[in-house]
């Protein structure tokens, strides 16, 4: 009954051996999405973290503008 509404319980890793030694890890895929998740946060924090030490460049507004000459009538 209810195949469909399996409830999201969390599974444990199944460790895979090869020649007695651990070669592979299975894990739920949602689990894996969600470490997935987590790991690209971690990756934008460093790079975040990397870009806030180098010193800040400012541009002026006028920089910005399409061209000089014309103003707004």
């Amino acid at each position: 009954m209810g195949g469909n509404r399996m409830k999201a319980k969390k599974r444990r890793p199944e460790i895979v051996l090869r020649n007695g030694k651990p070669a592979a890890v299975i894990v739920d895929i949602r689990e894996y999405q969600e470490m997935l998740e987590r790991l690209e946060d971690l990756e934008d924090l460093k790079s975040l973290k990397a870009m806030r030490q180098k010193p800040l460049k400012f541009k002026r507004l006028e920089d910005f503008s399409i061209s000089d000459s014309k103003e707004p009538a």
